[in-house]
């Protein structure tokens, strides 16, 4: 399957934080890093993601903010 976003970051499900509607999924990816979802818990339940798996973040954001505090 061809997606638009050419970033892309292959990780392994490490956490999964439910809701009632919404739930974070944390992904261990390389370079001892990790990255964070957010979906809906009906789009996890159809996706069938769980702890464990490994999975592809495919990232296309519109704008990326850094705040120094």
């Amino acid at each position: 399957m061809k997606y638009g976003a050419r970033n892309q970051l292959v990780g392994k499900v490490v956490e999964i934080k439910k809701g009632s509607i919404m739930c974070q999924v944390r992904l261990q990816i390389e370079a001892d890093s990790s990255v964070s979802s957010v979906m809906t818990v009906d789009s996890l339940k159809d996706l069938g993601i769980k702890k464990g798996d490994k999975v592809r973040a495919i990232v296309k954001a519109v704008n990326v903010l850094l705040v120094k505090e």
